[in-house]
């Protein structure tokens, strides 16, 4: 499922020799071969990604990019630190934050989706017109997103852990009983219960509720930006290209390298998904990539305030304004 994403790791390096995919050999002489690891298998939140690899956004200016393709317990900062590869795919501001609370000298320079795709499922006729009518009531969630946006829901909705019921990535349990209430992506989740239970569940998405997180970041070295800052400032111009030519032009190559990557994906759920951040403006056509000190003060206070880091964390440490796409 796509919310499993949101779990890391440090069994990310022991998964790295069996997901690796091998870099191209086709590449024109005089090319960076880099590699880029995702945070998840192929599916349409990575298209932009592989939409610049297929499309050639990388190849003009000068970089040979492969993607090694993510999975369950995929640690991408941890492979970035090691050198394992040299441009990762970070999930959530969360993931990005921690960064700086443990110290790894690994930076976001772009987040490509100005809103985090998670939301809320309900049933529909249960009395909930909104996140606030969801207080009491169980809601199913991982132990990733307990020490992540749940923390938010509490902070602002009185929420509190008696409600946190185990999700283990099938929707069946919710299917089975119209009381609960699960996590999952705008884009995956809700299609998947359509399709299973034949009924349109009630989607709260967790930004149009006021949650600040963005999502889908490009992570790169500290090094890498002291050595090579014109390659950082190519690696983020090309996967907002890529972006933008993969929701608001054709995705033919990057469906068709998404396709390949991962064989149970299927057109139809990334068709759907396409639509949807689209339609959630979760990756806006203008403005793809960009971030804000402003925003990622108001994530990292609510986080402080309950807990999460310190409040004399330097959190700056773990993003850069300096490479946003031109």
């Amino acid at each position: 499922m796509t919310v499993s994403r949101r779990a890391v790791t440090a069994a990310g390096l022991a998964l790295l020799a069996s997901a690796c995919s091998p870099a191209r050999k086709d590449a024109a002489p005089g090319l960076a071969k880099l590699k880029l690891a995702t945070d998840w298998r192929g599916q349409a939140e990575l298209g932009g990604y592989y939409q610049a690899v297929a499309t050639g956004e990388f190849t003009k200016r000068g970089l040979d990019v492969s993607i090694v393709q993510g999975g369950p317990g995929v640690n991408v900062p941890q492979l970035l630190a090691t050198g394992a590869v040299d441009i990762g795919v970070g999930s959530n501001s969360f993931i990005v934050l921690n960064l700086a609370k443990e110290g790894v000298p690994v930076k976001a320079v772009a987040a490509y989706m100005d809103k985090d795709p998670q939301v809320l499922i309900a049933h529909p006729g249960q009395g909930i017109a909104s996140i606030a009518d969801m207080k009491g009531k169980p809601i199913l969630l991982s132990d990733a997103s307990v020490t992540a946006f749940w923390v938010w829901l509490k902070a602002k909705h009185g929420f509190t852990d008696a409600q946190v019921r185990k999700y283990n990535y099938s929707v069946a349990p919710f299917l089975a009983d119209k009381s609960l209430i699960q996590q999952g992506y705008a884009t995956s989740e809700p299609y998947l219960i359509e399709k299973a239970g034949g009924e349109k569940p009630a989607v709260f998405l967790l930004a149009d509720d006021g949650y600040p997180a963005y999502a889908s970041f490009a992570l790169v070295t500290d090094q890498m930006i002291a050595e090579r800052p014109a390659q950082v400032q190519a690696i983020s111009d090309a996967i907002a290209a890529g972006w933008k030519s993969y929701l608001y032009g054709d995705a033919g190559p990057g469906d068709a390298a998404i396709l390949k990557d991962n064989p149970e994906m299927t057109q139809d759920l990334l068709d759907q998904a396409r639509d949807k951040m689209r339609s959630y403006g979760i990756v806006p056509k203008d403005g793809i990539g960009a971030m804000t000190d402003a925003r990622w003060a108001q994530f990292f206070d609510v986080a402080a305030d309950q807990g999460v880091y310190d409040k004399g964390l330097d959190y700056k440490k773990a993003y850069s304004l300096a490479f946003l796409p031109k």
